[in-house]
């Protein structure tokens, strides 16, 4: 045994240097390429830059689109069962800091009457909108100061619903224009001075055919107010009307506007936000001369009677922020969609947000506005 031992001895320990010295080292860069491995998993991925601070005194304007809160002609079965006090529950948060509050009243303020007789001759009952007056008590409720009642649909009931409407917005302190009796309106928010003109093709509203009559209108808006915002109603109607063209619009027969050439030619003329409704679907976004213009905001809180399939339930209110000369400094666009069994809520998909940015990028590539997926906008060159 001693024999053995002594024979055996040196190799043992040439095998015990060789464990405790030289195999670590040989593994060393093993374990050190495994580190660097791992540390490179764990790497964080790059945040999307923020938006651009909003300065302290900034203005803010929030804008929907079509508001139509069910139609009691020709029978209460059109009407929401809730009287439509929760119809903008949802959107109220998002509605909450603005100092001005705009969207197109689709229809008349009315609780009794017969349509205009041409309007029931060319129209299906289905679509003569006659909203309750107490209505207007749940648009002042959400917080609307400002609204158009420039469309097709305001003269459905004729004088009737014209007179109506404008009486029970004067009641409850509403601003509004739009009509041939009322073209523009003046208001102070916070003290600064709003001036609001709002124009269609249709009969009693004030036209958007008339270039040179609206620029008169917004420069002399322009002259006594710090911020003029304008509202149009025009263009087709449905899913085929989705982009811009920069021509003449018809629909039905009906001239509906350039309304390309109607917001250059407002702003040329004054004008600091254009709001545009009528297509029933949402449109691209445009920067011109430091001025944001909205071709369409689509549907937002309309009661049966209107499509919401498809991308005509898309719901986006914008929130623009303006400095005190109207310029734009940044917005946001909250998305929310509309069911008939629903009514309005809010998407966390952002799926208006996403459709405005595509057909921004579409219909206007060089306008100078970045809409992210998330609905921030901000001025600058998009990425190619």
């Amino acid at each position: 045994m001693k024999g053995l031992f002594f024979y055996t001895k040196p190799y043992l320990l040439s095998f015990i240097v060789c464990m405790v010295f030289i195999l670590p080292a040989c593994q060393a860069p093993v374990e050190k390429h495994s580190i660097v491995k791992q540390k490179k998993a764990i790497i964080p991925k790059p945040e999307p830059p923020k938006p651009a601070p909003i300065p302290n005194d900034s203005l803010c304007i929030a804008a929907v689109g079509d508001i139509m809160l069910g139609t009691s002609y020709p029978n209460n079965a059109t009407l929401p069962p809730d009287s439509a006090v929760n119809s903008f529950n949802a959107a109220k948060p998002g509605l909450q800091g603005a100092d001005v509050i705009f969207g197109n009243l689709e229809g008349s303020l009315l609780d009794w009457g017969d349509p205009a007789h041409y309007k029931l001759h060319q129209k299906s009952k289905a679509f003569l909108f006659r909203m309750p007056v107490k209505y207007a008590l749940v648009l002042k409720d959400a917080g609307f100061n400002v609204l158009s009642v420039a469309n097709n649909h305001i003269s459905d009931f004729d004088i009737k619903g014209r007179n109506s409407t404008t009486k029970t917005l004067d009641s409850i302190g509403i601003n509004y224009a739009g009509l041939l009796i009322k073209p523009s309106t003046v208001f102070e928010v916070n003290g600064i001075k709003y001036g609001f003109c709002s124009f269609a093709p249709n009969a009693n509203t004030v036209s958007i055919l008339d270039l040179k009559g609206a620029a008169a209108i917004i420069s002399q808006l322009k002259q006594r107010c710090d911020v003029v915002i304008v509202s149009f109603h025009g263009g087709g109607e449905g899913v085929d009307f989705e982009h811009v063209p920069r021509a003449m619009e018809s629909y039905i027969n009906e001239k509906r506007g350039d309304v390309y050439a109607f917001a250059h030619n407002a702003i040329d003329a004054g004008a600091d936000l254009i709001f545009g409704n009528g297509p029933h679907v949402s449109r691209a976004m445009e920067l011109y001369n430091k001025r944001l213009i909205a071709y369409s905001l689509g549907n937002f809180c309309t009661y049966r009677c209107v499509s919401v399939a498809g991308v005509c339930g898309l719901a986006p209110l914008l929130k623009v922020y303006v400095n005190k000369k109207g310029e734009f400094l940044s917005g946001r666009i909250l998305s929310f969609r509309q069911a008939h069994d629903k009514g309005l809520e809010r998407d966390t998909l952002n799926r208006a947000a996403i459709k405005i940015k595509t057909l921004t990028q579409t219909d206007f590539p060089d306008s100078g506005l970045i809409i992210s997926d998330e609905g921030q906008l901000t001025a600058g060159i998009p990425e190619n």
